[in-house]
């Protein structure tokens, strides 16, 4: 008897000319994935991947290359292993036992979607249809010595879980997390308060940095024209005073004796106290402007590649002598020309060869950085790049303001206590026919699959693309990912991910199951990559002729050709991606403007290279929430559940704003509260505290607390909007306040509006125009 044919997601095709585009599509869940009945070996509810973790751009795969060519959409999976910093916040089913079972040939983990031949002793593996062994111990639980069911076995019950590895998945015993602080001490990191701030920061965070197995170390350095080495006594020597050596000669630096710069957390926790309390004071009134931040990072390296970890680089200058010397190049009157390009290109190879480098000895580099003149973000960013960090960027940040000292101490400290992994590898497998064809996003790959990370953080996404080499015969096919890693505690762990996904030979079932974010992560990559190599103007124009080619082929393939009329037709899943493409061209690192600083676009372009997917999305459509008239139940506490409700978001489009308003627009970086020019005396003061609007401050600022109840909901939807977790992300970042007068200062109103991604601002066109444009060229 054969098996009832799949149910595949229908075709709903819509017209985006009759129907706008509304923003409540883009929180639709993706395409349904429909598997044929009894695929996973058992009936779990969580055999398959969930999103959070693995989107696939496609939910329904072509089953030959020229299908999917034809389809002109791209295959790719956008991955996300981890959904929070913390592993409490998201547990994930873990196989203690250290029995894993492999495939023999293509070293796939076993997985709910494996079957099981010979009465249970053998498993077919769903990539490469070899038959294994099952191992004697998967039904034998040999701490308790009795047998167990298999069928309660997590890793066939659980698409993302986790095995601790034996001791062959080791090169070497378990490194101990390892923090190298690498300070600026020159007179910008000094004067800007960056110095006392990150000193401070860093002091309040020592309980939070991961430290459960009482290894964990860190160490201290410091550079301006020279570089400042720190040695740190055990707690209960004959001298608890930190030791400064410095060294002036930054070509050959040579390394002090090591033991004492690189401590024991748990053993020297009073003296590096000591010594954080003190480094503020120990560069309070230098003169020295000199940086010579690639020879520190050397010497860095020299210090902590021995053992692997991660270098943390606080900086308000530009590097400007020793190795990695950069110059002052950007020149205002590139911007917005064809030149623009070259500023977002790495100004010396140093920073490339040396990062390459670092990867090979497990060190990774974060950078935060600081400077209110030009920096280089472009160059300075190749270091996370390829060492699995990440760039954090504070442009014009000041400790005397505020709100710049409490957004960057919440940050910072959150980056603390983030359990990072160590020295490790993601591997991602297929069912044969299918291979890893590219690889996105900050690590080094090592070899044509293999991609390397001396430290895997919990804040950022990866995204794969897939090609098809061979026909596929089956029903569905299995995509594996892998991530073996050492978790901050010491454990040498493998974290699995698996996702299955229907097969198909007709194009309706590739469009009816198309994902709009998850193509969108990934024409973001493409359009970084782009940039990067041939300029900003190709990767916008990559971008149109991308969507343009969409909506053609969904015309003429599905749409009947020229019978569809005059409209613009998609299905109803696929309906946000030309809204999405257009966010993507406006998005500050990519859009066309004679205004953007190319630091400002250099740290954006590696936002939309590494961003987990629903922030990447917000990045790109940002949120807009009316608030003078948001419903009773927002920003107050679900009676169920405890959690803030949100009013429902509202198009970007300057039609939805009110003069009477108040709005908050929201891009997960930055957070505007729009202020209407007719705004009543009442609703101000409820929220501000004045019935006066010139009386309101203008631009980076925080809400007053107010003893009335319009207030706090305000207050609690402006939180709301910040949280992460809510979002199912990871993050460190907590999003800039700045409050926007509509007749107030031009600059801020115009920077507010640039977000309005439907409406014209600086050279971009409106939805309507774009709109009008794709038709002109889908159409003709």
């Amino acid at each position: 008897m054969q098996a009832p044919p799949q149910q595949l997601n229908q075709l709903y095709p819509t017209d985006l000319v009759s129907q706008p585009f509304n923003v409540l599509e883009l929180d639709l869940p993706p395409p349904q994935i429909n598997l044929p009945p009894n695929t996973s070996a058992t009936p779990s509810p969580y055999a398959n991947c969930p999103p959070k973790y693995v989107r696939s751009t496609l939910n329904c795969v072509p089953t030959t290359h020229s299908l999917l060519k034809k389809s002109r959409l791209p295959f790719a999976l956008v991955i996300q292993p981890y959904s929070s910093l913390h592993d409490a916040e998201d547990p994930v089913p873990v196989v203690p036992d250290q029995v894993i079972s492999r495939c023999r040939r293509c070293r796939a983990y076993i997985n709910p979607f494996v079957t099981f031949l010979d009465h249970g002793h053998r498993w077919r593996c769903n990539m490469c249809n070899l038959t294994n062994d099952v191992p004697q111990a998967f039904d034998w639980d040999s701490a308790a010595q009795k047998s167990v069911d298999r069928w309660q076995r997590p890793e066939l019950n659980y698409a993302v879980c986790e095995f601790v590895a034996p001791q062959e998945y080791m090169v070497r015993p378990p490194q101990p997390l390892v923090y190298l602080f690498l300070f600026d001490v020159s007179y910008a990191a000094v004067t800007n308060g960056l110095l006392a701030t990150s000193a401070r920061c860093i002091l309040e965070s020592l309980d939070r940095i991961p430290n459960a197995d009482r290894r964990t170390r860190i160490g201290f350095m410091a550079v301006d024209s020279s570089l400042h080495y720190f040695s740190i006594p055990r707690d209960g020597s004959e001298s608890n005073e930190p030791g400064m050596l410095v060294v002036s000669d930054l070509d050959e630096p040579f390394l002090p004796t090591p033991q004492d710069l690189l401590v024991n957390l748990s053993e020297c926790r009073a003296n590096v106290e000591t010594f954080l309390e003190k480094l503020q004071s120990m560069f309070q009134d230098t003169p020295n402007t000199g940086s010579a931040m690639g020879s520190a990072l050397r010497a860095g390296h020299k210090l902590i590649s021995p053992v692997g970890g991660k270098i943390t680089v606080l900086s308000a200058s530009l590097p400007n002598i020793g190795y990695g010397k950069l110059e002052m190049r950007e020149d205002k009157k590139m911007l917005g020309t064809s030149k623009e390009g070259s500023l977002l290109q790495t100004a010396n190879s140093f920073y490339k060869s040396f990062a390459v480098e670092c990867s090979k000895n497990q060190v990774s580099i974060d950078m935060f950085l600081f400077s209110s003149q030009y920096q280089d973000v472009a160059t300075l960013s190749n270091l996370p790049r390829y060492t699995g960090g990440q760039t954090y960027f504070y442009p014009g940040w000041n400790a005397a303001r505020s709100e710049d000292a409490i957004k960057f101490a919440r940050e910072f400290s959150d980056y603390l206590s983030a359990e990072i992994g160590l020295e490790a590898v993601l591997r991602v497998r297929a069912t044969t026919g299918l291979r890893m064809s590219t690889f996105y996003g900050n690590f080094f790959n090592r070899s044509s699959d293999l991609c390397a990370f001396p430290a895997f953080p919990r804040d950022q996404a990866y995204v794969v693309e897939v090609a098809i080499d061979e026909t596929i015969t089956k029903p569905y096919v299995c995509m594996q990912a892998a991530v073996l890693h050492t978790t901050c505690n010491g454990e040498r762990r493998i974290r699995v991910l698996t996702l299955a996904l229907p097969t198909t030979e007709t194009l309706a079932n590739i469009y009816a199951s198309a994902d709009q974010a998850a193509i969108t992560v990934y024409f973001s990559h493409k359009a970084v990559e782009r940039a990067l190599g041939s300029g900003l103007d190709a990767a916008r124009e990559a971008l149109q002729s991308k969507i343009i080619e969409i909506l053609q082929t969904y015309r003429k393939e599905l749409a009947g050709g020229n019978m569809g009329g005059g409209g613009l037709q998609l299905p109803h899943n696929l309906r946000g991606l030309p809204v999405l493409f257009l966010g993507l061209i406006k998005n500050v690192g990519l859009r066309k403007s004679a205004q953007i600083p190319s630091d400002l676009r250099a740290a954006a372009l590696c936002l939309l290279s590494t961003l987990p997917l629903p922030l990447m999305i917000q990045y790109m459509y940002p949120k807009l929430y009316s608030l003078h008239d948001m419903p009773d139940e927002a920003g107050v506490p679900d009676p169920q559940t405890g959690e803030i409700l949100l009013p429902a978001p509202c198009n970007l489009s300057s039609e939805r704003i009110v003069p009477y308003g108040l709005y908050l627009i929201d891009d997960g970086v930055n957070q505007f509260v729009w202020v209407g020019r007719d705004a009543v005396p009442a609703l101000l003061l409820d929220v501000f505290g004045i019935e006066d609007r010139a009386a309101i401050k203008q631009g980076k600022t925080t809400l007053p607390a107010l003893d009335n109840e319009f207030n706090e909901r305000v207050r609690a939807v402006v939180e709301k909007s910040k949280d992460h977790r809510a979002k199912g992300v990871g993050s460190i970042i907590v999003p800039t306040l700045y409050v926007i007068k509509e007749d107030g200062d031009p600059s801020l109103k115009l920077w507010a509006q640039t977000l309005l991604v439907e409406d014209r601002a600086d050279q971009g066109v409106s939805l309507q125009q774009w709109m009008g444009m794709l038709r002109e060229k889908v159409v003709q």
